[in-house]
């Protein structure tokens, strides 16, 4: 069966979501100098990277395995929230730092969406009636 170009299109959008995810994994999991930098410059404390990377780690997976991809997606989006309510707290820029979150969220979310059809029947777009 030929796969309809929104499913195209959602699988491009899952991959660079889980590309993206498994490097900001990668380089929390290894705990790089520059992850304690980052995280204190959050209010968080060192060492932190590897216990977030691991939480991260595990919304991935979940994500990716299709018959929990939306308790992944649900999961991973309660972690971004907690990254967007972070860089609120110290003000940093909205477009390039706070709505990052959002972004990544927009790949998640839309990939999943139009490449699976039992999501687009539970969140349906509608038209208005006007």
């Amino acid at each position: 069966m030929k796969a309809s170009p929104a499913a195209w299109t959602g699988r491009v959008l899952t991959a660079l979501f889980v590309l993206f995810t498994a490097f900001d994994v990668t380089i929390k999991l290894l705990n790089l100098p520059f992850v304690d930098e980052a995280m204190m410059e959050l209010g968080w404390g060192a060492g932190y990277g590897p216990l977030i990377g691991g939480i991260e780690l595990a919304a991935l997976a979940l994500y990716l395995f299709p018959r929990t991809s939306l308790f992944g997606a649900v999961v991973m989006t309660g972690l971004l929230g907690g990254a967007i309510a972070s860089q609120l707290r110290v003000s940093n820029p909205l477009f390039s730092h706070i709505l990052f979150g959002v972004w990544l969220a927009l790949f998640m979310w839309g990939g999943l969406w139009l490449r699976d059809p039992a999501i687009r029947t539970a969140f349906p777009v509608r038209r208005s009636a006007a």
